[in-house]
């Protein structure tokens, strides 16, 4: 058997996903069918794809040739959260944008339309919801003009139930809610803070409405801006190519399937970025993260 304890860098993972980060070159259905049928397991027992893993799990692959010859000591460059026919969600870097810019050429859409072509499942990719460039985390793409418009229908008419971490400049109160009107319309963003150390905090966000940059700016007005952004009232994070805002967890709705969540493990750097500005080490966030899965809300 090949043997695999989860860390901090994984935490939250779906087993499929997992399994993709160990088998980047594999095809699609290839790692479901290994957990389906008991050639991957977890903590000795029997899982399904979505299972969400936590630090101290151990995976467990069954040997074979096939299984062996896929495995990469390097991770894939499209970091796939969930796949299916119809979409695909993406744990997307902090400081790439969605879209090609003026000022830079990669970008999200076509790093992840050219990993699809590689594999040999070309298709083209539109995304159904969107982050800014600074931000981390999921995003959905759909593969084909009529998926995008299924759950493009789905964020306007219910929102995503989404979920984001934030750190923060200065220590605001245990948890709140910002109503403050955003470019005339009614907004809401809903925090719990995680996390604090003596000049700045973890915060657990929910945004109940969709407004255009609508965390920072509530953030910003409440005197607690988002480090590293220098656009809502901080300056640029040295050695972080971002601000310290990620899309932690995501649930979708599918059509026949129904709710899925999806949590988009924490960067490297945003980890480096928690023990240097609160003084904390991966466990003490670990512990707190489950908070996060408790939190409910209608985000968009």
């Amino acid at each position: 058997m090949l043997t695999f304890d989860i860390t901090h860098i994984d935490h939250c993972r779906r087993l499929e996903s997992f399994l993709r980060t160990l088998m980047p070159g594999a095809s699609p259905g290839y790692c479901r069918k290994l957990i389906k049928n008991g050639a991957a397991k977890l903590n000795a027992a029997t899982a399904t794809p979505d299972t969400l893993l936590a630090v101290n799990d151990r995976v467990t692959l069954k040997e074979s040739s096939a299984t062996t010859s896929l495995l990469s000591q390097t991770r894939p460059a499209l970091d796939l959260l969930y796949e299916d026919d119809q979409v695909a969600i993406v744990n997307k870097p902090a400081g790439l944008p969605m879209h090609r810019t003026a000022e830079l050429e990669d970008n999200l859409v076509d790093e992840g339309t050219a990993y699809m072509a590689r594999r040999g499942t070309p298709c083209k990719l539109y995304p159904v919801n969107r982050l800014d460039r600074g931000t981390s985390g999921a995003v959905i793409l759909a593969k084909s003009s009529s998926a995008a418009g299924m759950y493009g229908r789905q964020v306007k008419e219910t929102g995503l139930d989404k979920l984001y971490l934030a750190l923060v400049k200065g220590v605001p109160d245990e948890s709140g809610v910002i109503a403050e009107p955003l470019d005339d319309k009614e907004s809401e963003t809903r925090y719990t803070i995680l996390l604090h150390g003596e000049g700045n905090a973890l915060l657990a966000v929910t945004p109940i409405s969709g407004r255009m940059h609508q965390i920072r700016r509530h953030l910003e007005m409440i005197g607690h801006p988002v480090l590293g952004d220098k656009r809502y009232g901080a300056g640029e994070l040295p050695d972080y190519d971002g601000f310290a805002l990620h899309s932690f967890r995501t649930v979708v709705v599918r059509p026949e399937a129904g709710p899925l969540t999806v949590c988009a493990p924490l960067p490297d750097g945003f980890w480096g970025l928690v023990q240097r500005y609160l003084g904390q080490t991966p466990d003490a966030v670990i512990a707190r993260l489950g908070v996060c899965l408790a939190v409910g809300g209608a985000g968009a």
